[in-house]
């Protein structure tokens, strides 16, 4: 199997954020959902990804090359969706279109047409007049239209109605039959992972959580509620007490089931429990 992206021992510093030593790969054929509350780094590491900035220590390799030696040839392979596309918005799709494809010798423009159709999308209207939706559709309908080999998405679905993400993450699923292809998603729509994520990595502060299959993660994490009187025995990532207990989240879900049984109700985590508990115990937060 090889791997689409590599990272190893990525760090990058600003004055207020620290982006720390990151490892993890994302191997061809398949989609990694990359999550975090906001200023955890997902952004900092796709604009490294991309080459928009500059890091300051580590490697990336996509393809198995080299992102910064290679940028030309890597970047005609990769399909990008930034959360805020950065368009002209006095111009038409359509003229956005015809300065854009010509930098790529795979351009479909069957497939860019269809797109349009399917989302719904006026070709002759200048972009300042789109909704943010359909802007972020317009985006998507280019970054789909060159048969990219590896797509990369920040908050792709951010203002986007229900009815439509749901058909992206179909659009997406069709391009993984192709197994030469993969998918880097980042997004704080944690339940469209839950439905199309091979691959999750978790970012809280800089620093890289786990980067594991969907299936392990959701098969480590459980949510444990229980009384206050056993909070401080019991292993949690983090939790959050009230008058009569506690809600928190465990990785160790045999030894609580051992050593607790009755005492206390194990329940499945979501990726946003799991998300959210693991801030928790991260900035040492705790509600009374």
């Amino acid at each position: 199997m090889k791997n689409m992206l590599e990272i190893q021992n990525l760090s990058k510093s600003y004055k207020d954020f620290n982006l720390r030593d990151v490892s993890f790969t994302l191997p061809e054929g398949y989609i990694m959902g990359l999550i975090g509350p906001n200023g955890a780094g997902k952004t900092t590491i796709i604009k490294l990804v991309m080459s928009l900035l500059k890091k300051d220590a580590g490697r990336i390799s996509i393809f198995g090359m080299d992102h910064r030696d290679h940028e030309v040839d890597i970047k005609s392979r990769i399909g990008f969706v930034y959360d805020n596309p950065n368009y002209y918005d006095h111009l038409s799709l359509r003229r956005i279109k015809n300065i854009i494809a010509p930098f790529y010798r795979t351009w479909d423009e069957g497939r860019f047409q269809q797109l349009v159709k399917q989302f719904n999308l006026p070709l002759n209207k200048a972009l300042r007049k789109f909704s943010r939706g359909m802007v972020m559709k317009a985006a998507i309908a280019i970054a789909l239209s060159h048969h990219a080999d590896f797509i990369i998405m920040d908050e792709p679905t951010s203002g986007l109605d229900p009815i439509f993400r749901r058909e992206l993450l179909d659009l997406l699923g069709e391009i993984l039959q192709n197994e030469k292809k993969a998918v880097l998603f980042s997004t704080h729509i944690t339940s469209d992972l839950e439905k199309i994520a091979d691959y999750i990595t978790l970012l809280i502060n800089g620093r890289l959580v786990f980067s594991d299959t969907k299936d392990e993660v959701l098969a480590k994490f459980a949510l444990v509620k229980g009384g206050r009187d056993i909070i401080g025995d019991i292993p949690l990532v983090g939790f959050k007490a009230h008058e009569y207990g506690f809600e928190g989240l465990t990785d160790n879900i045999q030894a609580v089931r051992k050593k607790y049984g009755s005492k206390v109700v194990l329940e499945k985590a979501s990726l946003e429990d799991i998300m959210f508990y693991n801030n928790l115990g991260n900035n040492h937060a705790q509600f009374n």
